[in-house]
């Protein structure tokens, strides 16, 4: 009889699910494909059927989260941090090097990056934190430190790795929960001023390959042939698209091999070669739509924890769009984010998927006044 009844409500919660925002996924996702297979001279390998598998199996799984219960979300907070961090410590133990960096672990079926997953528990485990803490408490130093603390050791762990990338967009969202739960302004522009007088000894502290990069991004002609060959090239391909692009299959840049990259970090100038600007703002318009709905679903929310939670994983998505658009047209330093849904790679596409599932599920139960 039990089974009968979870049966019978099933109709009802899919037709819960906002549809609109899941077809709209499913357009950025099939579009990524195309990009892909013309990335490899018109062949669904290697990337291509890849990715539309990884992307199909994503979306199945975002579909089975969207039906979790919120008091699941809170529950796991706490437990999904702290087994994400020690996956990070294992990761500088054991983890498997490649390209200088020591980020994956190689778990024989799929290699995991640890450091993916922390942009989600950052947020997950942050918002649990402001959801039981008393009012007025936030600007306190109970309310301080203890975010500060759950932030800082990702953050550093993911440093080590190096990966100055990843670790910029887990502070990023550690931050947003931080502002959002109730922190006053001027805790933000006080550190942000010390931080802007510190930039010297941090520049000192960087990997060799990052100042370059720095330099680079302050004079990427100062050497077109080695450091600066990325983001030369990128700024070409982009570029050379115009405003409706070359044409499918038509991308002479990453046809003859001279953009590097082309089917991960630099995918957006991949595409925006064959698709123009025109591509490139819809692809970008498709990201502000869903964004839109992320962050008006966090106001719609009636519980602290799914408010939060809703604006965090809608924000670390929209870092994702920001970062990587800016990388790839030379407004910032080059630090290996992917383009969200559309970059070739597992780790990226499951952080996403997972966070859309997590969405959909608060989109379920916004109205709900009690976990």
């Amino acid at each position: 009889m039990m089974m009968g009844l979870l049966n019978a409500r099933w109709p009802q919660r899919i037709l819960q699910l906002p549809w609109r925002i899941i077809f709209l996924v499913s357009a950025i996702g099939a579009f990524a494909v195309v990009v892909l297979y013309s990335a490899a001279g018109g062949s669904m390998t290697p990337w291509a059927l890849n990715h539309a598998i990884r992307f199909s199996l994503s979306l199945g799984l975002a579909m089975a989260l969207s039906q979790v219960p919120m008091r699941v979300w809170l529950g796991i907070a706490y437990p999904a941090y702290a087994a994400i961090l020690a996956a990070l410590i294992a990761t500088e133990l054991l983890g498997a090097v490649s390209g200088g960096s020591q980020r994956w672990l190689d778990l024989g079926v799929i290699r995991l990056q640890p450091s993916e997953l922390m942009k989600i528990a950052i947020v997950l485990a942050l918002a649990r934190f402001y959801h039981f803490l008393p009012r007025g408490y936030s600007g306190t130093l109970a309310g301080i430190w203890p975010p500060l603390l759950m932030i800082a050791l990702p953050v550093g762990f993911v440093l080590l790795q190096p990966d100055l990338g990843t670790s910029l967009m887990i502070l990023a969202g550690g931050l947003t929960i931080m502002f959002l739960g109730g922190l006053p302004l001027r805790w933000f522009l006080i550190p942000g001023a010390i931080g802007l007088a510190a930039l010297p000894f941090l520049y000192n502290l960087l990997e060799d390959y990052q100042k370059r990069r720095v330099a680079i991004f302050l004079d990427p002609e100062a050497d077109p042939l080695g450091a600066g060959y990325h983001i030369t090239q990128s700024k070409i391909a982009i570029g050379s698209g115009g405003i409706s692009g070359k044409g499918f299959l038509q991308g002479s840049q990453s046809h003859l091999q001279y953009l590097p990259e082309q089917q991960t970090d630099f995918v957006f100038a991949t595409m925006a070669e064959e698709w123009g600007l025109a591509g490139g703002v819809g692809l970008l318009l498709c990201y502000g739509i869903f964004l839109n709905w992320g962050i008006r679903l966090s106001f719609q929310t009636q519980t602290v924890f799914g408010r939060l939670l809703a604006a965090g994983l809608s924000m670390t998505i929209f870092f994702y769009v920001l970062i990587n658009t800016m990388m790839v047209m030379g407004l910032a330093p080059v630090v290996g984010i992917p383009f969200p849904l559309v970059s070739y790679g597992g780790s990226a596409m499951l952080t996403v998927m997972i966070a859309f599932g997590m969405l959909m599920s608060i989109y379920r139960q916004r109205e709900l006044r009690h976990i």
